[in-house]
Formats: C-alpha cells, structure tokens, sequence
C-alpha cells in the first residue's frame, strides 16, 4: 500500500503510518511532500498526514459510485490534460465508463482550443463513452452533458450548448463546461471523450467564472464527481428520443429568447435565439427576421433585445 490509499480524512500520527507502511518516518515525510507536489491534496500538520476532506481520492469515490460510469476510475494529482490520458486509454480498448480526473491540469483546453484554467480545488475529468448512436446525433451528446451537469449542480442554466452559468453580482458567471472529443469511423462513433471542467473553489478563477461554493459552503467533490456522473448517464440515455431530450434541454437553457452574437465557420449572426432543433442546431432570428441555425461556433449573451435587433 502507497501512502496515498493509506490516508483518510482523519489526521494519522507519522508514526502509525511509518509502522502501517513498513517505512521510516523521514520516508513518508518525504513521500507525503512529493504528493503535496505533484497536485495531490494531502494535508501535513503536528497531528500528522490527512487528504482534505471531500478529495476525489479512489477512497472517497469508489465506495460511492451508482450506475456504470467511473468505472475503472483513474486519479492523478497532475496531468497535462484528461482528455488526452483517457484517449490513450480508449485506443487500448478501455470501456464505456471509464473516468480519469485531476486535481491539476497544466494544458487543459476548452472548446475551440480555448484553454481551460484548471485551478486547485476544482473537478476536472473526462468520461470515455461508446454510444449505440446514429452518427447524426452526436452534435446532442455536448447538450446531454450540459442537461446532466445542471442537473447534479442543482443551480444555474446553460449558455449553448452546455456552459453552465450562474448569474452572480449582477452579471452571468461560468460554473463549469463541457468539452466533446469524438472518434468516428465511417458512419459510426467509435468513442466519445467526455471532458468536463467543474469550478469549486473560487481562488484563481478568471474573471469570469465562478465557484460552487459560493452557493454550497459545504460542498463535497467526490460527492459532486458521483451525483454528476450519476446524472450524466441518466442525460445520455435520453437521447434515445432526440425530440423529447431537447424539450427538456430547453428547459434548462439561459440562452432562448435572449439577444445572442454567434461566431462560426459562416459569417457572424446577431439575432435573438429562438429555438433548439432536434439536431441540437441553435436557431438565430436575425433583425430582418431571418432565421438562421447555428451548428458549432461560439455563442455569446449581449445585451438587450432592442440593442440586437434594432
């Protein structure tokens, strides 16, 4: 047994972990220091070692988990990003389930090759998915994960197609996102990476975002990492029909009858959002009463409807 799996939340004297470990004192203070550097929470005081309370450890979560997903369950205190260690996995025949998280990501990316910032004390994992679906409706996989993340959180809504927003101090602030990686061969999805991005904690977020914690204080992770995978799985299995999913993904999108300027491979459009297909397209109403769809790109909230369609 390593260190990490032999601590829990309870503070362990330096000397009943040398003994349970068969090592010397000076080795697990040095072991405890080289985890507490690569991004593992584990805690040093006079009372001894701990991992804080509500870490993601295997210990924390395993015993915990309901349904398929987050299992096996990969945790690394630092990884460049969990998109691209689960991709490994996937090519070598990891199944439908299977989670890598960090504590740290020093290259996590967002959508549009964004960078994702990945601050201590947040969730970020990705989710390995091999969905028995027509290959049409993998641009709802992304809002299916929105629907399952808002759904866990409890709070907020979703910008399109799946950032998590809350409207805090006057203005909306980014929760968390969801970033989809999908491997297709002919006509069929041969795996999908599930990346998402959770804001806990509020220190070092960019000016934009916002932390949980801000509305529950006392809000476990590995809590958090079980209810959202628990909801994403029930979200996934709704696409089963299109139609019926995105009525219940409308009812949780901030971005509907809102003046909107959207950014993608065509020209910008400016409009005020007036639908989601069953495609998971955006329709845009244009000031000259155009209706355009949009199917990738960035979509931004602006300001009021007079403003936008003049």
């Amino acid at each position: 047994m390593d260190l990490l799996a032999a601590l829990t939340e309870e503070w362990t004297p330096g000397p009943e972990l040398a003994r349970r470990l068969g090592k010397s004192r000076q080795a697990v203070a040095k072991e405890a220091a080289r985890l507490a550097e690569a991004g593992f929470p584990v805690e040093v005081s006079k009372r001894g070692y701990r991992v804080a309370p509500g870490a993601p450890v295997p210990g924390n979560v395993l015993p915990k988990l309901k349904g398929r997903f987050g299992r096996p369950y990969r945790y690394h205190g630092t990884l460049t990003s969990t998109q691209d260690a689960l991709r490994s996995l996937a090519e070598a025949g990891a199944p439908e389930g299977t989670v890598v998280l960090a504590e740290r990501q020093t290259a996590g990316r967002g959508r549009r090759g964004r960078r994702w910032e990945s601050p201590g004390g947040g969730l970020y994992f990705s989710l390995l998915l091999r969905p028995a679906l027509p290959l049409d409706r993998l641009p709802l996989l992304p809002l299916a994960a929105g629907v399952g993340l808002v759904r866990a959180v409890g709070v907020g809504g979703l910008k399109w197609p799946n950032d998590l927003l809350a409207f805090v101090d006057g203005s909306f602030k980014k929760l968390g996102g969801v970033l989809l990686e999908a491997e297709v061969l002919g006509e069929e999805i041969h795996y999908a990476l599930l990346g998402v991005g959770l804001n806990v904690a509020e220190e070092g977020l960019p000016e934009e975002g916002a932390g949980l914690l801000r509305f529950f204080p006392g809000v476990r992770r590995d809590e958090l990492l079980v209810r959202v995978l628990v909801a994403l799985e029930h979200a996934l299995a709704e696409l089963a029909d299109p139609e019926a999913f995105v009525r219940t993904y409308k009812l949780h999108s901030l971005t509907l009858f809102r003046p909107v300027y959207a950014r993608w491979v065509g020209e910008p459009i400016a409009g005020v959002a007036v639908d989601v297909e069953p495609t998971g397209a955006l329709v845009v109403r244009t000031r000259r009463g155009r209706r355009k769809r949009v199917t990738a790109g960035e979509v931004a909230l602006v300001g009021r409807v007079s403003e936008v369609m003049g």
